[in-house]
């Protein structure tokens, strides 16, 4: 996919990525290991491993990544962690999310809705 994407492509997908997770790599890494982690998220049959949990495996891998290591693979799973998020985001719930499986769903995949300057919260 990424051969078909000009540089100006990958840069905005780059940068749409980067403002989806706003979780540093040992952030999410640490969240991982949390129960909390693997209680949510929708799992393949046949897997132990929810998808949510899976991606945000391979979100740290990519954000410890620089520019040039990046694939095609890598783009195509950018995009979609991208789309996840604003899907997700878009069905907030109220009340309070702060342990909410809504807010452990969306940090699988990088993106703490309660930090500072992301969502609706702040």
């Amino acid at each position: 996919m990424s051969q078909d994407l000009d540089d100006e492509e990958r840069r905005q997908i780059r940068d749409a990525f980067g403002t989806a997770v706003n979780m540093a790599p040992a952030e999410l890494e640490r969240w991982l290991d949390t129960g909390e982690s693997r209680s949510v998220g929708w799992t393949h049959e046949g897997e132990s491993e929810s998808v949510g949990h899976q991606s945000g495996r391979r979100i740290v891998e990519i954000r410890r990544k620089t520019v040039a290591e990046l694939t095609d693979d890598d783009y195509r799973h950018m995009r979609k962690v991208v789309g996840y998020v604003h899907r997700h985001m878009a069905q907030e719930p109220g009340g309070d999310v702060e342990n909410s499986r809504w807010r452990y769903s969306l940090m699988n995949w990088g993106h703490d809705p309660l930090k500072d300057g992301a969502g609706s919260r702040h």
